[in-house]
């Protein structure tokens, strides 16, 4: 028995990492039996048969998302654009619930500075407590910095159709993501040919590549309970507990030591509102039926 991580999921088939090897393998089917799926990002025990394997115990994990289906997350770089489309910040606030609930990091990434300027959204983030960065691809700014954001173990970036997460991979990882793109082709042999997530590695760093993913992929997916909202916000911390009434929402009560702090501009009012629009739509959630995990 052998450990190693996942690295890519396709039609049944997982493409297992130890050390400098490659190996394809199937899951046992007693994971089928368990309504279990290993999936890309999970540390797992293979048992060999020459260069195939099976995958016989997937190891703890300590969060996972739906979709794009990746497990053990270190941190999400949310990205988005100065241009068009301009940035959303309700999808961002939504992402970084999310992000928080299941204890990833969530980077704030503007691109497209050459457009516009990041200023304004930047000093929001930055006062909640959250690291930023501002890139442009056209004129490479802040690439660097960006790369220096990557932790040792698993990055995802995600954003919506034309933030330039893509182009910013190409810069961030050009070598290793187009011979990572090669060696797939060679291992799927042309017979998979569904989206797939895949690690890509750097140093000691794993970048998942989820081409064809969006912010809205993971919202679709994940939802955090209305009871564990105002604790995905940071910036209440320190306000949480001080309201005039034990059940107070956070949106609109008296004597709600939150909405004190957004009215003395200690908490930024946009973000507030987002908090507000995303109370509004979870409400009605039960623990029964949700689902995040």
């Amino acid at each position: 028995m052998i450990t190693g991580i996942i690295i890519k999921a396709t039609a049944g088939f997982y493409y297992v990492e130890i050390g400098d090897t490659v190996y394809e393998c199937k899951a046992r089917g007693a994971f089928r039996n368990e309504k279990i799926s290993p999936l890309v990002g999970d540390r797992v025990d293979i048992s060999l048969n020459g260069e195939k394997g099976v995958i016989e115990e997937i190891h703890p994990r300590k969060n996972s998302v739906v979709r794009p289906p990746v497990a053990n997350i270190d941190r999400m770089f949310i990205v988005s654009s100065l241009g068009i489309p301009a940035p959303n910040t309700l999808l961002i606030d939504r992402s970084i619930s999310i992000c928080e609930k299941k204890g990833i990091e969530p980077i704030i990434v503007f691109n497209k500075n050459d457009c516009n300027s990041a200023e304004e959204y930047e000093s929001v983030y930055k006062k909640a407590g959250f690291i930023t960065a501002v890139t442009s691809c056209e004129t490479k700014t802040g690439i660097e910095e960006l790369k220096n954001l990557l932790v040792d173990g698993i990055n995802v970036f995600m954003g919506n159709s034309g933030v330039g997460k893509s182009s910013l991979l190409n810069l961030i990882i050009p070598e290793q993501r187009l011979a990572t793109a090669e060696i797939s082709q060679k291992l799927g042999r042309g017979r998979h040919t569904t989206r797939t997530t895949e690690l890509i590695k750097l140093g000691n760093k794993y970048i998942a590549d989820t081409a064809g993913f969006s912010t809205f992929d993971i919202e679709s997916y994940e939802t955090v309970l209305k009871e564990d909202l105002p604790y995905t916000f940071r910036e209440f911390e320190d306000f949480l507990g001080k309201c005039q009434f034990t059940s107070c929402s956070h949106t609109k009560e008296k004597g709600c030591a939150v909405i004190e702090a957004v009215n003395e501009g200690i908490i930024p009012k946009e973000r507030h509102k987002n908090y507000c629009q995303i109370y509004d739509e979870i409400k009605n959630i039960k623990e029964w039926n949700k689902r995040v995990k």
